[in-house]
């Protein structure tokens, strides 16, 4: 695939750069680096590391390494980047001493996979993130980066329009699609068990950007594919269920920080609080793209997911961080990319 656009690149590296700064000399355990978070993580870094000119080093963990060659070729071959095989819940740790650990492996989020299988959902997120804490505490790893989600918090109730850290919410433990947020929740109790390593939780909403999976479950990836096909754009609700997407340059920066700066054992919600109605991010991508747009579904209250919106107080007081691209701009930027330039 494409390397990502040199102005997310450096949007990133503005946002973050002490926290790169602070990296200098490090070496780095990372996990997920298939996935859309590990993506960002990946480019993101090598992009800092050559304009610091940081003396950092990164291990990758892959069940198939030569897929994420494949999948980033221009990072493929550089020495301070090496692969290492083996599945989260079981891996041997790979030789040498580790200064930081980001742990962005995880399972299918939502149906179908979790409804297909959802103790193996459960199995990869809980397992993985035991044996990454034990190997962090082997090699006594200072601080560790684990992505969480807003799954952890169950359904947002509607009188509620930011969901903040200490909401005392939690999935329906009958509903198997919570397998996922139950699963998040356990791995966030084993960080915070985890003698030795200061480990900073991200609890992760919902995001658009480059490597984006355009044909799952996420409402403006299947927005974005259909546009990009030139075909009209169909909501299957009513549009009224609310969303708010961070773009994946403040994603990327978001997470550096929260790596270098975040209290262990303290959550941080990792999302936009700029919300919109689903009908309403149909329609700017509908008019961005110039394809038309249909909402044909029925009001549904009851949704699980009617609202998922966080409240991004606590990283913004406390590390800093900010929003620095607009929908409008992240949805343009997303389908830039997409088109190949």
């Amino acid at each position: 695939m494409r390397p990502l656009d040199p102005i997310d690149l450096d949007a990133t590296l503005d946002q973050a750069r002490d926290a790169f700064v602070q990296l200098r000399g490090a070496r780095i355990f990372l996990t997920g680096a298939t996935g859309f978070f590990g993506v960002w993580l990946l480019e993101t870094l090598a992009h800092a590391r050559r304009a610091l000119d940081l003396d950092l080093h990164a291990v990758v963990l892959s069940r198939d390494p030569a897929r994420v060659g494949a999948r980033l070729p221009h990072l493929d071959g550089h020495p301070w980047l090496r692969f290492h095989r083996g599945d989260v819940r079981d891996f041997v740790a790979p030789a040498g001493s580790f200064s930081h650990v980001v742990h962005a492996a995880t399972a299918t989020s939502y149906p179908p996979g979790v409804l297909e299988d959802p103790l193996d959902t459960i199995d990869v997120v809980v397992e993985g993130t035991r044996r990454v804490l034990a190997m962090a505490q082997e090699k006594s790893v200072g601080r560790l980066l684990f992505t969480s989600s807003g799954a952890v918090y169950g359904r947002q109730p509607a009188a509620l329009t930011h969901l903040p850290e200490d909401h005392p919410g939690a999935p329906d433990p009958m509903d198997l699609r919570s397998a996922y947020g139950h699963a998040k929740r356990l791995a966030e109790h084993l960080c915070a068990q985890a003698r030795g390593v200061e480990a900073v939780i991200a609890r992760g909403f919902a995001f658009v950007g480059a490597h984006l999976p355009l044909d799952v479950h996420f409402a403006i990836g299947n927005f974005l594919r259909d546009a990009l096909a030139g075909k009209a754009i169909v909501v299957s609700s009513d549009g009224s269920p609310m969303r708010s997407y961070l773009y994946g340059s403040d994603l990327a920066a978001w997470l550096w920080v929260m790596l270098a700066r975040g209290v262990g054992s303290r959550p941080y919600n990792l999302g936009s609080d700029d919300e919109h109605p689903l009908g309403d991010v149909a329609g700017r991508v509908g008019a961005l793209l110039k394809v038309p747009v249909e909402i044909r579904g029925q009001s549904d209250s009851t949704a699980a997911r009617h609202r998922y919106v966080p409240s991004v107080s606590r990283a913004r007081d406390e590390l800093g961080l900010d929003v620095t691209v607009g929908l409008d701009e992240a949805i343009t930027r997303t389908a830039q990319w997409y088109r190949g330039g």
